[in-house]
């Protein structure tokens, strides 16, 4: 299997950045880790060896990012202000960088974004913040009420970063019709935190009752770990 390292130093974050990519060609993953992960995380955790022969066959190739979650959602010494600020950041290293290697490395044109846990929620906003350019997304075991994360405060950037809000007073044009062109999986299971199976749940009716077509798929006796995830990924991926 063709894997790789990257790593350079982004204008958007104002630091080095480093992902692993997994594979030579097919449809591209953005694939993010769990809260405060590494980029190495889904290697170590057994997600690209689940995937290896889809990967090995051409049929997909994953990009595996690092997070800033300890500077921004999960920094508690920071104003939610710079909290928020610090996400944008990120997103843009994710749209304006990330997007651009994978571009240079890949012409399939048809984006992937998926993660478990806090990477389903990750995949899930930066899905629905760019509908125009992620085509499908597998989120697994994800929270998207992000004003929890943020001790009260909330501002129009909390706001636009909060699936549940954003989603939830969504009108017609054209936002709501590129996510209709989505390919939108929700996954949980019958055992999976409590705050992860609702919020999940919640998402899938918001999404219905704006007219967005999404999968919802809860999984009997399914927990919150890695086992499960792995076994789920090859089901949607």
């Amino acid at each position: 299997m063709n894997r790789e390292y990257h790593k350079w130093y982004s204008p958007a974050l104002g630091r080095d950045m480093e992902l692993l990519l997994f594979g030579h060609s097919g449809a591209p993953v953005l694939v993010f880790p769990t809260s405060m992960g590494r980029f190495y995380e889904n290697e170590d955790r057994g997600v690209v060896g689940a995937l290896a022969d889809k990967i090995e066959a051409g049929h997909i190739q994953l990009y595996c990012v690092d997070s800033v979650d300890s500077e921004s959602w999960y920094n508690k010494g920071a104003h939610p202000y710079w909290r928020v600020r610090r996400h944008l950041d990120y997103d843009n290293y994710l749209y304006h960088e990330v997007l651009a290697l994978i571009a240079n490395r890949n012409s399939n044109g048809y984006l992937i974004s998926t993660g478990s846990s806090f990477g389903a929620t990750q995949a899930v906003n930066f899905a629905f913040r760019h509908p125009g350019r992620v085509h499908k997304v597998v989120a697994l075991s994800g929270r998207y009420n992000m004003n929890v994360y943020l001790d009260g405060y909330h501002d129009e950037n909390v706001y636009y970063n909060s699936p549940l809000d954003y989603i939830g007073n969504m009108g017609e044009g054209d936002f709501k019709y590129q996510l209709q062109q989505q390919q939108i999986n929700l996954v949980t299971g019958t055992q999976d935190l409590p705050i992860c199976l609702n919020e999940t749940r919640q998402l899938h009716e918001v999404l219905n009752s704006k007219g967005v077509g999404n999968n919802l798929a809860v999984w009997d006796g399914f927990g919150h770990d890695w086992p499960f995830w792995i076994q789920q990924v090859r089901d949607y991926i």
